[in-house]
């Protein structure tokens, strides 16, 4: 302590000098931090580690790519999301509850050909203090490395391929096999997706609760798309940027931007932390109107799938 003056914390006098430290309020704290930054930049520690030093617990951290600090945000579903609100059902029909999407089930028998991909979703319920979501179900679906969605696009409107649903476990995470998705005219790389509050509600499209689109990270499909099969997504994702996208665009999809780990032999895994607020009216979802896609999966005029 020193005399006459009250109670010091690294050579400065406590604006509340009953209080603890940690109790001196935000311009105290905000003066402590930039005292700890000349500190460690003295030491020629880096940016990195100053990151880490200004966090703690139980505050809240940046965002990441894979992670949410947020509610997910609400998107089209496109004009191919074979729900039922656009033609095309496939959450009628017997075997779409499924972890591996690669081939069509039921009549079809094709198989969506390209490097193989993991999905992950952990869904979040923001309502129950971002308890895992656990038995919620969720609709996945993307298009092929042609960049054509099944039942809609010309050569594929007979199968079902890259479509299924999976129920989430008592972590709120549900996982796909499937293959890696083109990127065609005019959309930045991506994965669709619905979550609806069980199995029973899944045949009826109005009741999702959330409708989204995973973000794939552009190093990555730089990587898929020099292999066999992809060479139009090369010149198509050329010309794209997160910020020109008309989906992720707005933010350059902050919350939406899966974690990519693996290789292009044995295969990419993408995760992503989805946090659902039951307490906000849905306002994704809905189709634009029209039927389905061109050769290469480019979209008609005027949709956003």
């Amino acid at each position: 302590m020193a005399h006459g003056t009250g109670p010091v914390y690294q050579g400065r006098r406590l604006p509340r000098p009953d209080e603890e430290v940690v109790d001196q309020g935000l311009g105290f704290d905000l003066g402590t931090l930039v005292n700890r930054r000349h500190v460690l930049r003295g030491l020629g520690v880096g940016a990195a580690v100053l990151g880490l030093a200004a966090c703690s617990d139980d505050s809240p951290s940046g965002t990441a790519s894979g992670t949410a600090t947020g509610e997910i945000p609400d998107e089209t579903a496109g004009p191919y999301p074979g729900d039922g609100s656009n033609g095309p059902d496939v959450l009628e029909q017997s075997g779409v509850v499924r972890s591996d999407i690669r081939s069509s089930f039921g009549t079809a028998g094709g198989t969506a050909q390209g490097v193989p991909m993991t999905l992950e979703l952990t869904i979040l319920d923001m309502a129950d203090n971002d308890a895992p979501f656990k038995d919620v179900a969720v609709y996945v679906w993307h298009c092929d490395r042609e960049g054509r969605y099944s039942l809609y696009s010309e050569g594929v409107t007979d199968q079902n391929y890259l479509r299924g649903v999976q129920i989430a476990d008592a972590s709120g995470k549900v996982r796909f096999t499937s293959i890696f998705p083109a990127c065609y005219t005019g959309r930045w790389p991506h994965v669709h997706f619905e979550v609806y509050p069980g199995r029973a509600d899944i045949t009826d499209s109005t009741k999702a609760i959330a409708t989204s689109q995973v973000a794939l990270p552009k190093d990555v499909s730089d990587k898929v798309y020099a292999t066999t099969g992809y060479s139009s997504s090369v010149s198509n994702l050329s010309r794209l940027t997160l910020a020109s996208d008309n989906v992720f665009g707005d933010d350059e999809a902050a919350l939406q931007m899966g974690a990519v780990s693996g290789d292009v032999s044995s295969g990419f895994t993408v995760t992503l932390t989805v946090k659902v607020d039951t307490t906000t009216q849905p306002s994704g979802g809905g189709a634009p109107g029209g039927a389905g896609g061109g050769t290469g999966g480019t979209p008609p005029t005027g949709q956003v799938p």
